[in-house]
């Protein structure tokens, strides 16, 4: 039985590339934060490479979600989890045993390490033989586990390694010791009179007394005088010590390599479910997205992952919002007041996208989302002395650059562009530039102060952030498929510059 890998059905793990870095966008979508949170307590695996690799198959994608669905199991997840817990532990005792000065006690931990693998790999065994698998990846694996624990190499791994424990643990020896001079034989059954006098003095216990006995810990390390003593048991009862000598020389990577890569990638699955868990614990909702070459896509109570998550620590809510793109229909352009959620709003559009094509659950109810070839972004930036270039030279350069790489499968995300010169400028440009973009037929969030750029062509649609109307002031943060009507955006600058007529009567008085 061949298996080959959780993230990648047969095949498809010959397209990774050796190579794999953070994608460009990250830092404008705000991704970067969630992978960052995401791998936090799982960087002994290394998950950001598999985070940074969007995939361009579909079956690849259902594929990922197959095995997001058999880990829903609560029984499935908690088998998982232990498991890894075992081939860490497993992973520290080889590691320890490797920095280890004295050779016996090397192999005493290598011995450890051996016992504890054959004992996770077995109870996986048994955790997954009554769970409700459908995935292809789970079922392809537990077919190879099964296999591979029927196999002479691994009986004979976890068979050495009990008899070889069972025969340590019945060693006895005595330890004498004159002063400066310390001597090891054999046990002899001396009389061990600790119980005989404990029983003698219980007549004269007075009530509850305050024990004495001390526990010694076990410790990784040990001194020079102990090694030595070591030694001499070993000469003692040479017989097991060469057994465990030859054992840790024939079994010296004893870790199946499949073994290994199936528990680093199955945190990639891990470690997205338990940062959802603490969302959905806040009452957000997560769905599997239907991928599409078609380009007709929507959403239902989607959100800013992002936003949601620095929610957990921060007071505020998360509001989720909705969208649909039919027909002809490419380009969502977004317009109203400032810090309304126009810029969440896109972010959230391209997130939703970036994280289906990884395979993994996305925020909301119902969602069926175009699969892509490149995601573009183009946010606000502080200028640079650098590159020589004003503001509106720099966003010139920078969209261009965007509009020859995209193409027709590709998504743009541009936030308040042009902010820098006049408004006819302004308009002038953005038209231009929504033009490049409907021509190439691809799809597009452009956040605007500009309302008629909404109504360019068929292709552009107009949604709108909203205030509570009895208080204009007040954001909603709920994003709105309906034509811009300006009056939004006129509250917002009268507020910017002092000229609402509450603001004017106060300045008459003074």
């Amino acid at each position: 039985m061949v298996w080959t890998s959780m993230l990648f059905p047969t095949g498809a793990v010959d397209e990774i590339p050796n190579v794999i870095s953070r994608p460009d966008f990250f830092e404008d979508l705000n991704l970067g934060q969630v992978i960052d949170a995401i791998t936090e307590q799982k960087q002994e695996y290394d998950l950001k490479p598999f985070f940074y690799l969007p995939l361009h198959d579909i079956e690849v994608i259902r594929y990922r979600q197959e095995i997001f669905r058999d880990l829903e199991n609560a029984n499935t997840l908690n088998a998982i989890k232990t498991f890894a817990e075992k081939i860490s532990l497993v992973r520290r005792y080889l590691n320890l045993a490797q920095k280890l000065y004295y050779k016996r006690q090397q192999e005493g931990w290598f011995l450890e390490a051996a016992v504890a693998y054959c004992q996770a790999v077995s109870g996986l065994v048994g955790d997954l033989e009554g769970a409700p698998l459908r995935s292809r990846g789970f079922l392809d694996f537990q077919t190879y586990l099964t296999t591979y624990v029927a196999s002479p190499a691994f009986r004979s791994l976890h068979e050495e390694a009990r008899a070889l424990k069972h025969d340590l643990a019945s060693i006895k020896y005595c330890v004498i010791i004159r002063g400066n001079w310390v001597g090891v034989r054999k046990y002899e059954s001396e009389i061990d009179y600790s119980s005989e006098v404990e029983r003698t003095f219980e007549k004269f216990k007075q009530g509850d007394t305050k024990g004495y006995r001390i526990d010694l810990p076990i410790l990784s390390g040990v001194s020079h005088v102990e090694a030595q003593i070591l030694d001499c048991v070993a000469k003692l009862y040479p017989d097991i010590f060469k057994r465990v000598e030859a054992y840790c020389l024939n079994h010296q990577n004893f870790v199946d390599p499949v073994i290994s890569t199936f528990d680093r990638e199955i945190q990639f699955f891990i470690s997205y479910i338990d940062f959802m868990a603490n969302l959905e614990a806040k009452g957000l909702n997560f769905c599997y997205p239907q991928l599409t070459k078609t380009k007709s896509i929507h959403a239902k109570d989607a959100f800013d992952i992002a936003l949601a998550h620095k929610r957990l620590s921060e007071p505020g809510l998360v509001v989720p919002n909705d969208f649909y793109l039919e027909r002809k229909e490419r380009i969502i352009v977004v317009s109203g007041p400032n810090q309304g959620g126009k810029t969440t709003f896109a972010r959230m559009f391209a997130q939703l996208h970036y994280l289906a094509s990884l395979g993994c659950p996305v925020p909301g109810t119902e969602a069926t989302l175009f699969l892509y070839d490149q995601i573009f972004t183009h946010f606000e930036k502080e200028e640079s002395v650098r590159n020589l270039r004003g503001k509106l030279q720099d966003d010139l350069v920078r969209i261009h650059a965007i509009l020859e790489e995209a193409t027709s499968e590709s998504i743009l995300i541009l936030n308040e562009v042009f902010t820098s010169t006049t408004l006819n400028d302004a308009i002038f440009l953005s038209k231009e530039v929504l033009k490049r973009v409907i021509s190439l037929d691809a799809f597009c969030v452009f956040v605007t102060f500009i309302d008629e750029l909404s109504t360019l062509s068929e292709q552009t649609v107009s949604m709108v952030s909203t205030v509570v109307p009895e208080n204009p002031a007040l954001r909603t943060f709920k994003i709105v498929r309906r034509p811009a009507d300006g009056l939004a955006y006129a509250i917002c600058i009268a507020e910017k510059y002092h000229l609402t007529y509450d603001l004017i009567k106060e300045r008459i008085k003074e």
